[in-house]
């Protein structure tokens, strides 16, 4: 056997044992989702329980916690968060990319200054002013912030500098298209591995939140699935069941697998059919 089979069979060998660590955590809410609370306090077991319908129905059917409806407010807050963030990135990206304005350099700096800020500096600002706008308790102040996203910006922007010719812009200039009609119908599928990649990021993330969410949100009906999760694992030692908190878990990270798998396929891709290198 040569050295380069060798090296393959390493990197496989890797690959699998890496797999295999990444999976055993949803093998383990898997398996603790189909097992009653007292099972689950005896330890870990390799074998599924046969709880899991009786789980899945304490769940749905628990009065103090609105599945169905938390599901449906984090799908909204995160959908909505990925669609703004991705695309008015690509747009401030773009802008950036393409044009020559006075204060360019300073406004890149300055979007890069915000990026370094956390969400913990301005939260109690940002509270005030939603109380000053009578937002509190909605879900508009979950997502319409994600229109500014830094992250996703220098991310748009570093792969718009490799990817997106100014050549190609200009021809489309000549050929009197618009430039929104540039942007809308050459950028954005040039773009497409980049905002497949940022809005899952920004997917997970926004359905992950729960920092922000506890802050503003009051009522049982604008309840995201992190609030219900944390709720559910605070309550008190006579109602507390791994068993719900396991399947509660288990039906939130559903909608983050499906999000990859429609998505995951635009980020194998590379550049867009018919970009042309400068």
């Amino acid at each position: 056997m040569d050295l380069r089979k060798i090296n393959r069979l390493l990197c496989y060998i890797v690959l699998i044992l890496l797999s295999i660590l990444c999976l055993f955590s949803f093998y383990l809410l898997i398996v603790n989702s189909t097992r009653a609370h007292s099972q689950i306090q005896k330890g870990f077991s390799f074998t599924t329980g046969s709880f899991f319908k009786i789980n899945l129905k304490n769940v749905l059917d628990s009065e103090e916690l609105p599945v169905v409806n938390g599901i449906i407010n984090s799908f909204i807050v995160s959908s909505a968060s990925s669609i703004l963030a991705t695309y008015f990135s690509v747009l401030t990206a773009f802008s950036i990319h393409t044009y020559e304005f006075k204060f360019k350099r300073l406004f890149f700096t300055f979007i890069m200054m915000i990026m370094m800020v956390p969400n913990q500096v301005s939260a109690l600002g940002f509270m005030r002013w939603m109380g000053k706008l009578d937002l509190m308790d909605s879900l508009i102040p979950l997502f319409l912030p994600s229109i500014a996203s830094p992250i996703v910006f220098y991310f748009m922007l570093a792969y718009m500098q490799s990817n997106l010719p100014k050549a190609m812009i200009e021809a489309a200039r000549i050929d009197g298209a618009s430039e929104f009609r540039i942007f809308n119908q050459m950028v954005l599928p040039i773009m497409k591995p980049a905002i497949a990649v940022q809005a899952i990021f920004t997917f997970v993330s926004a359905w992950n939140n729960y920092f922000i969410p506890s802050l503003i949100i009051r009522s049982t009906k604008n309840k995201t699935l992190p609030i219900l999760i944390a709720q559910l694992r605070s309550a008190d030692f006579l109602k507390f069941d791994m068993g719900k908190v396991y399947m509660l878990i288990f039906l939130a990270i559903i909608p983050i697998i499906i999000i990859y798998i429609i998505l995951s396929k635009y980020i194998v891709r590379g550049v867009a059919v018919g970009s042309v290198k400068e």
